[in-house]
């Protein structure tokens, strides 16, 4: 944050009921951006556009509450209680409120379609999605279900379960391309790498020229739901679409995921 980034604190306001005093308050708590992620008393009072003298009266009180606390060169920096100010309304969200956000900035920054689902059955079921443009014959939308034991996103949520075997010996494993993984052996020992690596990737075998790469997401019991950006085969080789995507939805997850945990989804 800059100077010009100040965050000020209206001097009038037409309402009886506006209270000057907790407006500075939270004032203070947003000079807080993590850039740096400690403050000294000059810099919390510049970006608030506050005096000296109330900046510290706000920064001492909010320290005896818990939510700052003092360095030994006279800084300060905010303690992990102040997530309790957004914990009502991240409980209140449901997992496709919290995880669309994130999909709308991940498929604009990478240009292709990313999507979050979660596991019933053999089928994983849409439940968030960001499309960039149409790559598959067929439409996905929410609530669209597709075949798990073939979905990137399917083998994630597979390899997170103790009976992967039980669930892939109810699907039916059907070859949709030639390169389709239809044999159970095969795709168990392929969940055991999705398992070990924390990724899967799926190259042309439910429709060709399709590709995809998934990540999990967890919440507070663990893995949730499934997060993944398909692509054309045309963008490079998997190794390359590897490289380039994997990074950035893995990114993406960790910021999912804090969310997830933080609302105990």
């Amino acid at each position: 944050m800059t100077e010009s980034d100040a965050v000020p604190v209206a001097d009038a306001t037409t309402s009886a009921d506006f209270v000057r005093s907790l407006a500075r308050g939270l004032a203070v708590i947003r000079t807080f951006d993590g850039d740096p992620a400690e403050l000294s008393l000059a810099e919390v009072a510049r970006r608030a556009a506050i005096p000296r003298a109330a900046a510290r009266r706000f920064l001492r009180t909010l320290e005896q509450l818990g939510y700052v606390i003092a360095t030994a060169d006279a800084r300060f920096r905010l303690t992990p209680r102040v997530l309790e100010l957004g914990y009502g309304y991240l409980s209140s969200l449901s997992l496709p409120e919290i995880v669309q956000p994130h999909l709308d900035e991940l498929s604009h920054r990478i240009g292709e379609s990313v999507s979050v689902a979660v596991l019933d059955g053999d089928e994983i079921v849409y439940v968030a999605r960001a499309a960039a443009r149409r790559i598959m014959s067929v439409r996905i939308t929410i609530g669209t279900r597709l075949p798990a034991a073939v979905t990137s996103m399917g083998r994630v949520l597979l390899a997170a379960l103790t009976d992967a075997g039980a669930r892939l010996n109810a699907a039916d494993l059907v070859a949709y391309t030639p390169r389709t993984r239809a044999d159970r052996a095969e795709l168990l020992a392929e969940l055991d790498r999705v398992r070990a690596q924390r990724w899967a990737m799926v190259d042309g075998e439910l429709e060709e020229g399709l590709r995809s790469i998934a990540v999990p997401l967890h919440g507070s019991a663990g893995v949730a739901a499934a997060l993944n950006v398909s692509t054309s085969t045309a963008r490079g080789t998997a190794e390359e679409v590897r490289a380039e995507l994997l990074p950035a939805l893995q990114e993406t997850a960790s910021r999912i995921d804090a969310e997830l945990r933080a609302a105990r989804v």
